[in-house]
């Protein structure tokens, strides 16, 4: 059979945070690549009694649901979006997804056609990129550091190419880390604005801030975001901001479900996309979930106070090791929230070749050249500290070093 498949799917790489997930699976390699949460902090008893409530006398918790999502969780969202984000939408403005990444998926589904130009930070989430390649899209970067985008490198991007779209992760980027200042996410809005372009935030981080670096002590009662989001800010009528975040980071990524905030005419044309596509997501997991955030004995701010403190110490772990005298030829930023460290290894030093020696002695990262829409820089790597232990944090960090260092002798 000479399959004719279309050539997009041709030309789009396979994810390499993907593959190199595939590659670890079963032995014993201790893997700093993936963006994993942590299996031992999630809410396991919480989850089963949410599950035993969704499924005690509930038969519908089995049936097909509404394309849009739970009526309830949606509402429960609402409320939670509005008090803890300060973000105010219908539950006709929001979609529930197959996680958040179905979210980009539908949005560029709907609204861009081949060769439409979206502008994206450099470098950017890998799996976005993907998605925009198998439509067609004209990926343009625009020059980022780790305040976010360069407003004047925007401007005279946004003039010359005319963008239909902006993506960005303005709070803890994957895979920088980086958080954008607030000039910048109020530049951003003021030129979109100026020139009708459309803005998809995708925010599945920002609930996974530590306290040391947000400039503020952290209050479960009066938990207020030192990182607005752009939707936030959005306050005109006809929104130009698309929000989408993720159950995944905080509870259990299994549960696979995320959601999208927007103007009503995008969130409308998004749901008849997803009924052509999985006609909606697991209403079992949506149930599930709904049960969790009513349920008398938990508290999704205190579990989420609870990973964070955690992923703090892992981060703050992996950064004495990084201080350390084997690390005095990289370059990095301390995050002040999320998953990952993004490391600049000594020049002329390529982070695929460098991964190929630590998986033979047992360590995996994610080398960063595919995170990047044009001109990559080959001595870039992503490390994740959320999933390892603390040991397997140590003991993956000094292979790494001594990998490091047998390339620097070399030189």
């Amino acid at each position: 059979m000479n399959y004719r498949f279309i050539p997009s799917v041709q030309e789009v790489k396979a994810s390499a945070v993907r593959e190199i997930l595939k590659f670890t699976q079963g032995k014993s390699i201790i893997s700093l690549a993936g963006g994993l949460p942590n299996e031992a902090l999630f809410p396991m008893e919480a989850v089963r009694s949410a599950a035993n409530r969704a499924l005690s006398g509930n038969q519908r918790a089995l049936q097909y649901g509404v394309t849009e999502g739970l009526p309830q969780l949606r509402e429960k969202l609402c409320e939670r979006m509005a008090s803890r984000k300060n973000m105010h939408v219908s539950t006709e403005e929001m979609l529930l997804t197959t996680g958040s990444q179905q979210a980009i998926d539908l949005l560029v589904r709907v609204y861009l056609e081949p060769n439409d130009v979206v502008l994206v930070e450099n470098p950017t989430y890998l799996a976005c990129l993907q998605v925009l390649q198998f439509r067609g899209a004209k990926i343009i970067p625009v020059q980022s550091d780790e305040h976010g985008m360069d407003l004047t490198d925007l401007a005279n991007k946004i003039k010359q190419y005319s963008p239909k779209m902006v993506y960005v992760v303005p709070t803890f980027s994957n895979p920088t880390g980086n958080v954008w200042s607030l000039d910048r996410r109020v530049g951003l809005l003021e030129l979109c604005r100026a020139n009708e372009v459309l803005i998809l935030e995708d925010d599945p981080y920002g609930e996974l801030r530590f306290e040391s670096n947000s400039g503020q002590a952290q209050d479960l009662v009066q938990d207020v975001d030192p990182f607005p989001t752009i939707f936030s800010m959005d306050q005109a009528e006809d929104r130009i901001v698309v929000y989408t975040s993720t159950f995944s980071k905080t509870v259990a990524p299994a549960l696979r479900t995320g959601w999208a905030m927007g103007d009503r005419r995008v969130i409308q044309a998004m749901t008849r996309m997803k009924q052509s596509v999985d006609i909606h997501s697991s209403m079992l997991d949506q149930n599930i979930l709904y049960e969790l955030l009513v349920a008398p004995d938990f508290s999704l701010d205190e579990h989420i106070q609870v990973i964070r403190k955690e992923y703090e110490e892992r981060m703050l772990l992996m950064k004495r090791l990084l201080e350390g005298p084997d690390w005095q030829e990289t370059n990095w930023i301390t995050p002040k929230g999320g998953m990952f460290f993004w490391v600049e290894l000594p020049s002329g030093l390529d982070a695929d070749a460098l991964l190929k020696v630590s998986v033979s002695k047992g360590v995996a990262f994610v080398p960063g050249n595919d995170f990047y829409a044009a001109e990559p820089k080959r001595n870039r790597m992503r490390l994740n500290f959320t999933h390892s232990s603390r040991e397997q944090i140590e003991t993956a960090m000094n292979v790494l070093a001594e990998s490091i260092g047998e390339f620097v002798a070399r030189s």
